[in-house]
Protein backbone atom coordinates (compact mmCIF):
# COMPACT_ATOMS: atom_id res chain seq x y z
CA UNK A 1 0.00 0.00 0.00
CA UNK A 2 1.51 3.45 -1.15
CA UNK A 3 1.35 5.95 1.62
CA UNK A 4 0.54 9.86 0.86
CA UNK A 5 2.19 11.44 3.99
CA UNK A 6 2.79 14.48 2.09
CA UNK A 7 2.36 17.83 4.91
CA UNK A 8 1.50 21.34 4.31
CA UNK A 9 3.99 24.02 3.26
CA UNK A 10 5.73 25.23 5.86
CA UNK A 11 5.08 21.82 7.98
CA UNK A 12 8.10 20.46 10.04
CA UNK A 13 9.17 17.18 9.36
CA UNK A 14 8.71 13.69 11.34
CA UNK A 15 12.44 13.60 11.72
CA UNK A 16 13.39 13.58 15.21
CA UNK A 17 9.65 13.80 16.22
CA UNK A 18 10.25 10.28 19.06
CA UNK A 19 13.98 11.86 20.08
CA UNK A 20 12.71 14.90 21.25
CA UNK A 21 9.34 13.94 22.49
CA UNK A 22 11.17 11.60 24.90
CA UNK A 23 13.24 14.30 25.96
CA UNK A 24 10.44 16.98 27.09
CA UNK A 25 10.37 16.81 30.86
CA UNK A 26 6.74 17.89 29.93
CA UNK A 27 5.62 14.67 28.42
CA UNK A 28 3.78 11.95 31.21
CA UNK A 29 5.24 8.42 31.64
CA UNK A 30 2.51 6.43 32.65
CA UNK A 31 -0.75 7.97 30.77
CA UNK A 32 -0.09 6.64 26.80
CA UNK A 33 0.99 9.11 24.81
CA UNK A 34 1.36 8.36 21.07
CA UNK A 35 5.49 7.37 19.97
CA UNK A 36 5.27 11.66 18.44
CA UNK A 37 3.60 13.91 16.48
CA UNK A 38 -0.48 14.75 17.12
CA UNK A 39 -2.93 12.52 18.83
CA UNK A 40 -6.76 13.41 20.20
CA UNK A 41 -9.21 11.61 20.58
CA UNK A 42 -9.90 8.23 21.48
CA UNK A 43 -11.50 5.78 18.66
CA UNK A 44 -12.43 2.08 18.55
CA UNK A 45 -12.30 1.45 22.38
CA UNK A 46 -12.94 -2.39 23.03
CA UNK A 47 -11.88 -5.24 25.14
CA UNK A 48 -11.19 -8.13 22.10
CA UNK A 49 -9.91 -11.53 23.00
CA UNK A 50 -8.75 -10.28 26.85
CA UNK A 51 -6.83 -7.64 24.95
CA UNK A 52 -7.76 -3.83 25.42
CA UNK A 53 -7.35 -2.17 22.30
CA UNK A 54 -7.16 1.94 22.30
CA UNK A 55 -7.59 3.56 18.70
CA UNK A 56 -6.58 7.01 18.73
CA UNK A 57 -6.51 10.15 16.17
CA UNK A 58 -2.86 10.96 14.81
CA UNK A 59 -0.33 12.34 12.67
CA UNK A 60 3.22 10.75 12.63
CA UNK A 61 4.72 13.33 10.85
CA UNK A 62 4.01 16.34 12.78
CA UNK A 63 2.92 17.86 16.55
CA UNK A 64 -0.16 19.18 14.58
CA UNK A 65 -4.39 18.42 14.17
CA UNK A 66 -3.13 17.64 10.05
CA UNK A 67 -4.68 14.72 7.93
CA UNK A 68 -5.22 12.09 10.76
CA UNK A 69 -4.81 8.34 10.73
CA UNK A 70 -5.66 5.75 13.11
CA UNK A 71 -2.75 4.97 15.80
CA UNK A 72 -3.09 1.72 17.37
CA UNK A 73 -2.26 0.48 21.01
CA UNK A 74 -3.39 -2.68 23.03
CA UNK A 75 -2.83 -3.54 26.46
CA UNK A 76 -3.59 -7.19 28.66
CA UNK A 77 -3.93 -5.13 31.83
CA UNK A 78 -4.45 -1.26 30.82
CA UNK A 79 -1.57 0.05 32.68
CA UNK A 80 1.07 -1.06 29.98
CA UNK A 81 0.52 -0.17 26.17
CA UNK A 82 2.16 -2.03 22.61
CA UNK A 83 2.27 0.31 19.65
CA UNK A 84 0.80 -1.69 16.82
CA UNK A 85 0.71 -0.87 13.41
CA UNK A 86 -0.91 2.30 12.41
CA UNK A 87 -4.94 1.42 11.93
CA UNK A 88 -5.90 3.67 8.86
CA UNK A 89 -4.32 5.68 6.54
CA UNK A 90 -5.63 8.50 4.34
CA UNK A 91 -6.65 6.92 1.15
CA UNK A 92 -4.46 9.02 -2.14
CA UNK A 93 -8.51 9.80 -3.02
CA UNK A 94 -11.80 9.28 -1.92
CA UNK A 95 -13.69 9.62 1.09
CA UNK A 96 -11.17 9.60 3.55
CA UNK A 97 -8.38 11.51 1.55
CA UNK A 98 -8.33 14.57 4.37
CA UNK A 99 -8.43 12.33 6.95
CA UNK A 100 -9.90 9.23 9.09
CA UNK A 101 -11.64 11.19 11.92
CA UNK A 102 -13.29 9.48 14.67
CA UNK A 103 -15.38 5.95 15.15
CA UNK A 104 -15.68 3.17 16.88
CA UNK A 105 -14.91 -0.92 16.39
CA UNK A 106 -17.90 -3.32 16.56
CA UNK A 107 -18.16 -7.29 16.29
CA UNK A 108 -20.00 -7.69 13.00
CA UNK A 109 -20.60 -11.65 13.36
CA UNK A 110 -17.30 -12.61 14.17
CA UNK A 111 -15.93 -9.63 12.01
CA UNK A 112 -13.97 -7.11 13.72
CA UNK A 113 -15.15 -3.69 11.93
CA UNK A 114 -14.57 0.14 12.44
CA UNK A 115 -16.77 2.79 11.40
CA UNK A 116 -15.41 6.53 11.39
CA UNK A 117 -15.63 9.31 9.86
CA UNK A 118 -14.24 9.70 6.53
CA UNK A 119 -13.29 13.50 5.39
CA UNK A 120 -13.09 14.72 1.88
CA UNK A 121 -12.54 18.43 1.65
CA UNK A 122 -15.84 20.02 3.79
CA UNK A 123 -17.17 16.25 3.38
CA UNK A 124 -17.14 14.29 6.68
CA UNK A 125 -19.17 10.86 6.09
CA UNK A 126 -19.50 7.67 7.41
CA UNK A 127 -16.95 4.96 5.89
CA UNK A 128 -16.83 1.22 7.30
CA UNK A 129 -13.05 -0.80 7.29
CA UNK A 130 -13.25 -4.73 7.87
CA UNK A 131 -10.19 -6.39 10.06
CA UNK A 132 -8.08 -9.05 10.60
CA UNK A 133 -8.37 -11.41 13.48
CA UNK A 134 -6.06 -9.84 15.39
CA UNK A 135 -7.21 -6.47 14.77
CA UNK A 136 -4.47 -5.88 12.89
CA UNK A 137 -4.58 -4.69 9.29
CA UNK A 138 -8.04 -3.02 8.09
CA UNK A 139 -9.25 -3.16 4.46
CA UNK A 140 -11.70 -0.23 3.72
CA UNK A 141 -14.95 -1.09 2.27
CA UNK A 142 -15.18 -0.29 -1.21
CA UNK A 143 -18.47 1.08 -0.90
CA UNK A 144 -17.52 3.90 1.28
CA UNK A 145 -18.64 6.56 1.72
CA UNK A 146 -21.94 3.93 3.62
CA UNK A 147 -23.64 7.20 4.12
CA UNK A 148 -23.48 9.69 1.43
CA UNK A 149 -24.73 12.84 2.87
CA UNK A 150 -25.97 14.23 6.22
CA UNK A 151 -30.02 14.27 6.13
CA UNK A 152 -31.76 15.85 3.64
CA UNK A 153 -33.81 19.42 4.68
CA UNK A 154 -31.50 20.06 7.62
CA UNK A 155 -29.55 22.70 7.82
CA UNK A 156 -26.47 20.98 10.16
CA UNK A 157 -23.48 22.76 11.37
CA UNK A 158 -21.35 19.69 11.49
CA UNK A 159 -21.70 15.69 10.95
CA UNK A 160 -19.21 13.50 12.50
CA UNK A 161 -18.28 10.92 15.20
CA UNK A 162 -20.09 7.86 15.62
CA UNK A 163 -21.38 5.21 18.41
CA UNK A 164 -22.93 1.90 16.86
CA UNK A 165 -24.54 -0.94 18.66
CA UNK A 166 -26.57 -4.18 18.04
CA UNK A 167 -30.14 -3.94 19.41
CA UNK A 168 -32.72 -6.59 19.65
CA UNK A 169 -32.87 -10.22 19.64
CA UNK A 170 -32.82 -13.23 17.41
CA UNK A 171 -33.96 -12.08 14.20
CA UNK A 172 -35.35 -9.37 14.60
CA UNK A 173 -31.61 -7.52 15.57
CA UNK A 174 -30.65 -4.55 14.06
CA UNK A 175 -27.72 -1.98 13.83
CA UNK A 176 -27.88 0.95 15.77
CA UNK A 177 -25.80 4.47 14.97
CA UNK A 178 -25.69 7.74 16.47
CA UNK A 179 -24.03 10.39 14.21
CA UNK A 180 -22.71 13.50 16.06
CA UNK A 181 -23.81 16.82 14.54
CA UNK A 182 -25.98 20.19 15.13
CA UNK A 183 -29.30 21.86 13.70
CA UNK A 184 -27.81 25.41 12.93
CA UNK A 185 -29.86 27.66 14.93
CA UNK A 186 -31.18 25.23 17.02
CA UNK A 187 -28.84 23.17 18.85
CA UNK A 188 -26.30 20.05 18.93
CA UNK A 189 -27.80 16.78 18.26
CA UNK A 190 -27.49 13.24 17.43
CA UNK A 191 -28.88 11.95 14.31
CA UNK A 192 -30.37 8.16 14.68
CA UNK A 193 -29.46 5.74 12.04
CA UNK A 194 -30.26 2.03 11.48
CA UNK A 195 -29.12 -0.67 9.41
CA UNK A 196 -29.04 -4.55 8.65
CA UNK A 197 -25.50 -5.00 7.61
CA UNK A 198 -23.73 -1.75 8.02
CA UNK A 199 -23.47 -0.99 4.62
CA UNK A 200 -26.80 0.33 4.00
CA UNK A 201 -27.98 2.93 6.50
CA UNK A 202 -32.16 4.30 7.09
CA UNK A 203 -32.29 7.79 8.65
CA UNK A 204 -34.83 7.85 11.66
CA UNK A 205 -34.39 11.26 12.88
CA UNK A 206 -32.51 13.12 15.73
CA UNK A 207 -32.30 11.07 19.17
CA UNK A 208 -32.04 14.30 21.18
CA UNK A 209 -31.91 17.86 20.51
CA UNK A 210 -29.91 20.33 22.50
CA UNK A 211 -30.80 24.21 22.76
CA UNK A 212 -27.61 26.74 21.83
CA UNK A 213 -29.28 29.81 22.90
CA UNK A 214 -29.36 28.39 26.82
CA UNK A 215 -26.90 28.94 29.02
CA UNK A 216 -24.13 29.95 26.40
CA UNK A 217 -20.88 31.06 28.17
CA UNK A 218 -21.75 28.85 31.00
CA UNK A 219 -19.76 25.37 32.20
CA UNK A 220 -22.71 23.44 31.28
CA UNK A 221 -23.89 25.09 27.73
CA UNK A 222 -24.61 22.16 25.52
CA UNK A 223 -22.84 24.33 21.97
CA UNK A 224 -24.38 24.24 18.65
CA UNK A 225 -22.90 20.90 17.69
CA UNK A 226 -22.26 17.92 19.67
CA UNK A 227 -18.92 15.95 19.33
CA UNK A 228 -18.03 12.09 19.90
CA UNK A 229 -22.04 10.87 21.39
CA UNK A 230 -21.66 7.87 23.44
CA UNK A 231 -25.06 6.08 24.41
CA UNK A 232 -24.40 3.31 26.95
CA UNK A 233 -26.90 1.86 29.82
CA UNK A 234 -25.91 1.64 33.59
CA UNK A 235 -27.77 -0.47 36.54
CA UNK A 236 -27.22 -2.77 38.79
CA UNK A 237 -27.75 -5.18 36.14
CA UNK A 238 -26.49 -3.02 32.87
CA UNK A 239 -28.22 -5.37 30.90
CA UNK A 240 -31.74 -4.27 32.29
CA UNK A 241 -30.64 -1.56 33.31
CA UNK A 242 -31.63 1.73 35.25
CA UNK A 243 -30.30 4.66 33.32
CA UNK A 244 -29.11 5.65 30.28
CA UNK A 245 -26.39 7.66 29.84
CA UNK A 246 -25.59 10.21 26.40
CA UNK A 247 -22.12 11.34 26.45
CA UNK A 248 -21.16 14.15 24.17
CA UNK A 249 -18.65 16.70 23.67
CA UNK A 250 -19.70 20.47 22.93
CA UNK A 251 -18.67 21.99 20.14
CA UNK A 252 -19.31 25.48 18.50
CA UNK A 253 -17.26 27.15 15.24
CA UNK A 254 -14.17 25.03 15.62
CA UNK A 255 -13.89 25.47 19.37
CA UNK A 256 -13.95 22.66 21.49
CA UNK A 257 -15.72 23.48 24.92
CA UNK A 258 -16.50 20.31 27.33
CA UNK A 259 -17.95 17.23 27.51
CA UNK A 260 -20.82 16.51 28.90
CA UNK A 261 -24.28 13.80 29.95
CA UNK A 262 -27.45 13.64 29.95
CA UNK A 263 -29.09 11.05 32.33
CA UNK A 264 -32.78 9.46 31.15
CA UNK A 265 -33.98 6.92 29.46
CA UNK A 266 -33.22 5.56 25.41
CA UNK A 267 -36.49 3.87 24.39
CA UNK A 268 -38.09 3.34 20.58
CA UNK A 269 -36.44 6.34 18.26
CA UNK A 270 -35.91 9.04 21.37
CA UNK A 271 -33.63 9.53 24.40
CA UNK A 272 -35.53 11.28 27.13
CA UNK A 273 -33.62 12.87 29.27
CA UNK A 274 -34.11 13.61 33.08
CA UNK A 275 -30.66 15.55 34.05
CA UNK A 276 -27.46 17.74 32.30
CA UNK A 277 -24.45 16.98 33.62
CA UNK A 278 -20.66 18.17 33.36
CA UNK A 279 -18.40 14.76 32.76
CA UNK A 280 -14.99 16.09 33.87
CA UNK A 281 -14.57 19.72 35.26
CA UNK A 282 -11.26 20.04 33.52
CA UNK A 283 -13.63 21.40 30.57
CA UNK A 284 -11.76 20.24 27.15
CA UNK A 285 -8.85 18.91 29.31
CA UNK A 286 -11.30 15.74 29.52
CA UNK A 287 -12.71 15.67 25.82
CA UNK A 288 -13.97 13.49 23.01
CA UNK A 289 -14.32 10.38 25.78
CA UNK A 290 -15.21 7.18 24.56
CA UNK A 291 -16.31 4.34 26.57
CA UNK A 292 -16.38 0.29 26.36
CA UNK A 293 -17.55 -2.44 28.33
CA UNK A 294 -15.12 -4.73 29.27
CA UNK A 295 -15.36 -8.45 29.42
CA UNK A 296 -15.30 -8.01 33.50
CA UNK A 297 -18.77 -6.02 32.73
CA UNK A 298 -16.72 -2.77 33.84
CA UNK A 299 -17.51 0.53 31.65
CA UNK A 300 -14.42 1.51 31.24
CA UNK A 301 -13.78 5.70 29.64
CA UNK A 302 -10.87 7.22 27.95
CA UNK A 303 -10.52 11.40 27.12
CA UNK A 304 -8.24 13.55 25.17
CA UNK A 305 -5.64 15.27 27.57
CA UNK A 306 -5.54 18.66 25.25
CA UNK A 307 -2.57 20.61 25.46
CA UNK A 308 -2.49 24.24 27.50
CA UNK A 309 1.03 25.73 25.70
CA UNK A 310 1.05 27.38 22.21
CA UNK A 311 1.35 25.37 18.78
CA UNK A 312 4.90 26.48 18.55
CA UNK A 313 5.92 25.05 21.94
CA UNK A 314 3.66 21.55 20.62
CA UNK A 315 5.76 21.32 17.20
CA UNK A 316 9.39 22.10 19.31
CA UNK A 317 8.89 19.07 21.69
CA UNK A 318 8.06 16.94 18.78
CA UNK A 319 4.79 15.76 20.48
CA UNK A 320 0.70 17.09 21.43
CA UNK A 321 -1.78 15.19 23.37
CA UNK A 322 -2.14 12.79 26.07
CA UNK A 323 -4.91 10.50 26.63
CA UNK A 324 -6.22 9.89 30.06
CA UNK A 325 -5.92 7.30 32.68
CA UNK A 326 -8.29 4.65 32.11
CA UNK A 327 -11.63 5.08 34.52
CA UNK A 328 -14.44 2.77 35.64
CA UNK A 329 -17.85 4.62 35.26
CA UNK A 330 -20.58 3.48 37.91
CA UNK A 331 -23.67 5.16 38.91
CA UNK A 332 -23.42 7.46 41.56
CA UNK A 333 -26.17 7.62 44.80
CA UNK A 334 -27.12 11.26 43.78
CA UNK A 335 -28.05 9.89 40.02
CA UNK A 336 -25.25 10.90 38.33
CA UNK A 337 -21.87 8.92 37.42
CA UNK A 338 -18.93 8.20 39.82
CA UNK A 339 -15.56 8.07 38.23
CA UNK A 340 -12.41 6.27 39.48
CA UNK A 341 -9.28 5.26 37.75
CA UNK A 342 -9.02 1.59 37.36
CA UNK A 343 -7.44 -0.27 40.01
CA UNK A 344 -4.93 -2.13 37.64
CA UNK A 345 -3.17 1.40 37.99
CA UNK A 346 -1.92 0.28 41.33
CA UNK A 347 0.84 -1.86 39.91
CA UNK A 348 2.26 1.00 38.85
CA UNK A 349 2.84 2.16 42.73
CA UNK A 350 6.69 1.87 44.51
CA UNK A 351 7.81 4.01 47.32
CA UNK A 352 4.90 4.74 49.78
CA UNK A 353 4.63 7.59 52.22
CA UNK A 354 2.39 7.80 54.96
CA UNK A 355 1.67 11.08 56.65
CA UNK A 356 0.32 10.79 60.15
CA UNK A 357 -3.55 11.89 61.08
CA UNK A 358 -4.32 15.19 62.75
CA UNK A 359 -5.93 18.15 62.35
CA UNK A 360 -4.11 20.39 59.44
CA UNK A 361 -2.55 23.71 59.63
CA UNK A 362 -3.10 27.35 58.39
CA UNK A 363 -1.95 27.98 56.34
CA UNK A 364 0.08 24.72 54.99
CA UNK A 365 2.63 22.35 55.80
CA UNK A 366 5.22 21.27 53.26
CA UNK A 367 5.67 17.34 53.32
CA UNK A 368 9.28 16.77 52.31
CA UNK A 369 8.88 13.14 52.32
CA UNK A 370 6.55 13.56 49.54
CA UNK A 371 8.12 14.41 46.39
CA UNK A 372 7.81 14.36 42.32
CA UNK A 373 6.45 14.51 39.48
CA UNK A 374 5.21 11.00 39.23
CA UNK A 375 3.03 10.39 42.47
CA UNK A 376 -0.14 8.67 43.32
CA UNK A 377 -1.88 10.59 46.42
CA UNK A 378 -4.58 9.66 48.56
CA UNK A 379 -6.50 10.96 51.15
CA UNK A 380 -9.38 10.94 53.48
CA UNK A 381 -10.33 14.42 54.90
CA UNK A 382 -13.38 15.24 57.31
CA UNK A 383 -14.50 19.87 56.95
CA UNK A 384 -16.50 21.43 59.18
CA UNK A 385 -18.50 23.88 57.81
CA UNK A 386 -17.12 26.74 56.49
CA UNK A 387 -13.95 24.97 55.83
CA UNK A 388 -11.09 24.99 52.94
CA UNK A 389 -8.75 22.08 51.97
CA UNK A 390 -5.65 23.06 50.02
CA UNK A 391 -3.18 20.38 48.64
CA UNK A 392 0.01 22.00 46.95
CA UNK A 393 1.91 20.23 44.38
CA UNK A 394 4.77 20.65 41.61
CA UNK A 395 5.99 23.31 43.91
CA UNK A 396 9.43 24.87 43.78
CA UNK A 397 11.77 25.29 46.56
CA UNK A 398 11.07 29.38 46.55
CA UNK A 399 7.24 29.04 46.05
CA UNK A 400 7.26 30.73 43.14
CA UNK A 401 5.35 28.00 40.95
CA UNK A 402 3.09 25.58 42.58
CA UNK A 403 -0.14 24.36 41.42
CA UNK A 404 -3.33 23.71 44.57
CA UNK A 405 -6.07 21.44 44.55
CA UNK A 406 -8.45 23.29 46.69
CA UNK A 407 -11.57 21.58 48.45
CA UNK A 408 -14.08 23.45 50.31
CA UNK A 409 -17.01 22.96 52.17
CA UNK A 410 -20.15 25.48 52.28
CA UNK A 411 -20.76 27.30 55.46
CA UNK A 412 -24.54 25.98 55.60
CA UNK A 413 -22.28 22.26 55.39
CA UNK A 414 -24.85 21.29 52.65
CA UNK A 415 -22.38 21.10 49.72
CA UNK A 416 -18.80 21.99 48.67
CA UNK A 417 -16.62 22.56 45.85
CA UNK A 418 -13.52 21.08 44.15
CA UNK A 419 -11.18 23.95 42.56
CA UNK A 420 -8.31 23.94 41.04
CA UNK A 421 -5.45 27.12 40.94
CA UNK A 422 -3.41 27.07 38.50
CA UNK A 423 -2.52 30.78 38.15
CA UNK A 424 1.10 29.62 39.40
CA UNK A 425 1.48 26.72 38.10
CA UNK A 426 4.01 28.10 36.02
CA UNK A 427 5.84 31.34 35.07
CA UNK A 428 5.53 30.79 31.66
CA UNK A 429 3.25 33.58 30.67
CA UNK A 430 2.20 31.63 27.13
CA UNK A 431 0.25 28.35 29.12
CA UNK A 432 -3.09 28.95 30.09
CA UNK A 433 -3.57 29.11 33.79
CA UNK A 434 -7.31 29.66 34.06
CA UNK A 435 -8.87 27.75 37.32
CA UNK A 436 -11.31 24.90 37.05
CA UNK A 437 -14.02 23.95 39.79
CA UNK A 438 -17.20 22.57 39.93
CA UNK A 439 -19.73 21.03 42.25
CA UNK A 440 -18.99 18.60 44.86
CA UNK A 441 -21.62 16.07 47.43
CA UNK A 442 -19.65 15.60 50.62
CA UNK A 443 -20.19 12.62 52.77
CA UNK A 444 -21.21 12.03 56.11
CA UNK A 445 -19.69 15.12 58.43
CA UNK A 446 -18.30 16.69 55.25
CA UNK A 447 -16.42 13.76 54.30
CA UNK A 448 -14.08 13.76 51.29
CA UNK A 449 -12.29 10.84 49.22
CA UNK A 450 -9.18 12.33 47.19
CA UNK A 451 -7.16 11.22 44.88
CA UNK A 452 -4.36 13.01 42.52
CA UNK A 453 -2.40 11.56 40.38
CA UNK A 454 0.47 13.61 38.88
CA UNK A 455 2.18 12.36 36.00
CA UNK A 456 4.90 15.60 34.62
CA UNK A 457 2.19 17.98 32.77
CA UNK A 458 -1.10 15.33 32.95
CA UNK A 459 -2.71 16.38 36.52
CA UNK A 460 -6.26 13.75 36.89
CA UNK A 461 -7.87 14.99 40.62
CA UNK A 462 -10.66 12.41 41.71
CA UNK A 463 -12.70 13.40 44.75
CA UNK A 464 -15.79 11.68 46.12
CA UNK A 465 -16.13 10.56 42.35
CA UNK A 466 -16.41 13.81 40.34
CA UNK A 467 -12.87 14.21 37.98
CA UNK A 468 -11.00 17.20 37.22
CA UNK A 469 -8.38 16.88 34.62
CA UNK A 470 -5.87 20.02 33.21
CA UNK A 471 -2.35 20.02 32.37
CA UNK A 472 0.47 21.94 33.90
CA UNK A 473 4.20 23.49 32.35
CA UNK A 474 6.04 24.74 35.31
CA UNK A 475 9.27 26.04 33.95
CA UNK A 476 11.63 24.87 36.66
CA UNK A 477 10.14 21.10 36.52
CA UNK A 478 13.40 19.39 37.88
CA UNK A 479 12.65 21.69 40.64
CA UNK A 480 9.13 21.73 40.55
CA UNK A 481 8.27 18.68 42.70
CA UNK A 482 7.50 19.96 46.30
CA UNK A 483 4.19 18.64 47.62
CA UNK A 484 2.19 20.39 51.32
CA UNK A 485 -1.08 20.44 52.54
CA UNK A 486 -2.88 22.74 54.43
CA UNK A 487 -6.94 24.18 55.54
CA UNK A 488 -8.29 27.11 56.83
CA UNK A 489 -11.47 26.36 59.52
CA UNK A 490 -11.54 22.77 61.13
CA UNK A 491 -10.03 20.21 59.00
CA UNK A 492 -8.96 16.51 60.23
CA UNK A 493 -6.60 14.62 57.79
CA UNK A 494 -8.10 11.11 58.35
CA UNK A 495 -5.48 9.34 55.77
CA UNK A 496 -3.02 10.34 53.63
CA UNK A 497 -0.39 7.57 51.54
CA UNK A 498 1.75 8.89 48.42
CA UNK A 499 3.30 6.92 46.27
CA UNK A 500 6.25 7.13 43.80
CA UNK A 501 4.72 5.55 40.36
CA UNK A 502 6.96 3.97 38.02
CA UNK A 503 6.58 4.54 34.21
CA UNK A 504 4.56 2.57 32.10
CA UNK A 505 6.64 2.99 28.57
CA UNK A 506 9.15 1.43 27.77
CA UNK A 507 12.98 3.01 27.38
CA UNK A 508 13.99 5.35 24.45
CA UNK A 509 12.27 6.50 21.56
CA UNK A 510 9.39 4.32 19.69
CA UNK A 511 8.57 3.79 16.28
CA UNK A 512 6.75 6.29 14.92
CA UNK A 513 5.08 3.74 11.82
CA UNK A 514 5.31 0.62 14.09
Amino acid sequence: MTHDLTLPSGSPTAEGLAERALRDPHRPRFHFTSPGGWLNDPNGLSHWNGVYHLFYQYNPLAAAHHRIHWGHATSTDLVHWADEPVALVPGSDGPDRDGCWSGVLVDDGGVPTLVYSGRHGEHELPCVARGSADLTYWTKDSANPVITAPPEGVDITAFRDHCVWREGSGENTVWRQLVGSGIRGVGGTAFLYESDDLRSWRYVGPLLTGDASQNRGELDWTGTMWECVDLFRLGEDEEAGSTDVLVFSAWDEGTTHHPLYWTGRYQGDTFTPTALHRLDYGGRYFYAPQSTRDEHGRRIMFGWLQEGRTDEANAQAGWCGVMSLPRVVTLATDGGLHQAPVPELTELRRERVEVAPGRLADPYTPLPAVRGDQLDIETTLRLAPGATVRLVLRETPDGAERTVVEVSRSHDGTGGTLRLHRETSSLDPTVDTEPRYGDLSLGPEGRVDLRVLVDHSALEIFANGRPLTARIYPTRPDEAVGVGIGADGDVALERFDAWQMASALTDGPRPLWP
